[in-house]
C-alpha cells in the first residue's frame, strides 16, 4: 500500500510541475463545453427566431395568374420580388425558396379543378428548411380556406370533405423534446471522460521511455501490478477532476443559455447522474491508454494514437444517426454505446432501471480489469525495459 501511494504521489507531483499541460488537461474540455452550450444555444435561438418571425421576400413566378393568392400571402408576411432566374438563384444559394404558379391556374380555378402551385427549393440545404416550411404551411392554409368557401357556396358543410379527423398525441416529455437539440452532448461528455487523463498517461508511459527514466523505475522492488495500478489511479484522479469540471461547466452553460438551455434538466441529481456515468469510462480510458502508450517509444508516437482513439466515442453517435435503434439491455454492456444511451436517458429525464445500471457497471469494470491486466503483462515484459 505504501508503494502504491508513493507511485501515485510521484506521478501527480511530476504532472503538477508542468502547469501549462495541467491547466490544459483540466480546463480545455470544460471551457469547450461552456462555449458550445452557451454559444450554440444562443445562436440557434436567435437564428430560429429570425427565420420564423421576419417577413419573407421571395420570388413568385406567374403571380399574375393568381393575384388573390399573392395578396393573401402578402397579408401573411410573404411578399413577392423580382428574380431573373429563380432556379439559378436556388442553386447558387442566393435564394432559399420560391413559388411557381401554373399558367393554367385561372382556367383551372374557374372550373373548380386543382390549380398547380409549386414550392421550389433545394432540400439538401438545412438553412432553407424553415422558409420552405413557412411557405408550404401558408399554401396549405389557403387551400383549406378556399376549399371550405367553395363548399359553403354550394350549400354544403365544409366538414363533409373531412370524414376523418386525424389528431396527433405526443407522449414525449418536454425534456425529451428539448434534449434532441443537445444530441451532441453525449459525444463531448464521453470524449472528455475517455481522454480526461490522456496527458498524464502519455507522460508517465511514453514520456518516461523517452526520458530514459523507465528502466530505473523498473529496477525498484515493486510488483508490476502495483506499479501499473499507481499510474492508472493517478491518471484516473486527474480524469475525475476534469470530468467533474466538465459536468459543472455543462450545468453553468445551460443556466446561462437563454431559451432551450434554461429549459433543460440541469438539476443537481441529473448532473450527478452524468458524473456517475462517466466515472467508469475514465477508468476504462486510462487503462486503455496506459496499455497502448506503454508500447510507444516516444511521446510523439503515443500522441499519434490519439487521433484514432478520439474516433472510438464517435462510432456510436454516427451509428445511431444512420440507424436509430430502440434501447435494449445488451447496449448497456457495449463501451461507448452504453454511455451514449444512458446519458441520453438522463437528458430525456427517463428512468434508468436497476438492471441497466448493473449491466453497465459490470461491463465497464470487467473491460477495465481486462485492460489493466494486459497493461500489467506488458510492464512485465523484458523488452519494455530494453527498448527504453
Amino acid at each position: 500500500m505504501n508503494a502504491l501511494k508513493a507511485i501515485v504521489g510521484k506521478e501527480l507531483l511530476d504532472f503538477s510541475r508542468d502547469r501549462k499541460t495541467m491547466l490544459l488537461t483540466l480546463l480545455m474540455t470544460p471551457v469547450l463545453m461552456l462555449l458550445l452550450i452557451f454559444g450554440l444555444g444562443t445562436f440557434m435561438q436567435h437564428k430560429m427566431k429570425e427565420l420564423n418571425d421576419k417577413p419573407l421576400e421571395i420570388a413568385i413566378v406567374g403571380g399574375q395568374h393568381a393575384p388573390n393568392l399573392v395578396k393573401w400571402l402578402a397579408g401573411h408576411g410573404v411578399t413577392a420580388k423580382n428574380v431573373a432566374d429563380p432556379d439559378a438563384a436556388i442553386r447558387s444559394q442566393s435564394e432559399d425558396v420560391y413559388i411557381r404558379i401554373g399558367d393554367k391556374f385561372e382556367e383551372q380555378w374557374r372550373k373548380g379543378e386543382p390549380a398547380l402551385v409549386e414550392v421550389v427549393n433545394d432540400s439538401t440545404r438545412q438553412d432553407a428548411r424553415i422558409p420552405t416550411e413557412r411557405v408550404t404551411t401558408l399554401l396549405n392554409i389557403y387551400t383549406q380556406q378556399m376549399g371550405a368557401l367553395r363548399l359553403l357556396a354550394r350549400g354544403m358543410n365544409p366538414q363533409v370533405a373531412a370524414p376523418v379527423m386525424v389528431a396527433n398525441k405526443d407522449l414525449s416529455t418536454p425534456e425529451a423534446r428539448r434534449g434532441r437539440v443537445m444530441s451532441f452532448l453525449p459525444y463531448l461528455l464521453i470524449l472528455g471522460g475517455f481522454l480526461g487523463g490522456a496527458a498524464l498517461v502519455i507522460d508517465m508511459t511514453a514520456g518516461e521511455r523517452e526520458r530514459q527514466s523507465l528502466e530505473p523505475l523498473l529496477t525498484n522492488p515493486v510488483a508490476r501490478s502495483t506499479m501499473v495500478s499507481g499510474k492508472v489511479i493517478a491518471a484516473v484522479m486527474i480524469g475525475i477532476v476534469s470530468v467533474t469540471l466538465t459536468c459543472l461547466s455543462f450545468k453553468l452553460g445551460a443556466q446561462l443559455t437563454p431559451g432551450i438551455g434554461k429549459a433543460m434538466d440541469i438539476s443537481t441529481p441529473a448532473v450527478l447522474k452524468m458524473l456517475l456515468i462517466l466515472l467508469p469510462l475514465v477508468a476504462l480510458g486510462c487503462s486503455l491508454l496506459t496499455l497502448i502508450a506503454s508500447g510507444a517509444k516516444s511521446v510523439k508516437e503515443a500522441q499519434s494514437f490519439m487521433s484514432i482513439l478520439m474516433l472510438l466515442p464517435m462510432i456510436p453517435t454516427i451509428f445511431l444517426m444512420v440507424n436509430p435503434v430502440k434501447n435494449a439491455l445488451w447496449q448497456f454492456a457495449v463501451p461507448f454505446l452504453a454511455q451514449n444511451q444512458i446519458i441520453l436517458k438522463v437528458l430525456r429525464s427517463e428512468a434508468i432501471q436497476p438492471l441497466e445500471w448493473l449491466v453497465y457497471f459490470a461491463s465497464a469494470i470487467g473491460v477495465t480489469a481486462l485492460l489493466w491486466w494486459m497493461a500489467v503483462r506488458r510492464y512485465g515484459q523484458e523488452k519494455l525495459a530494453v527498448a527504453s
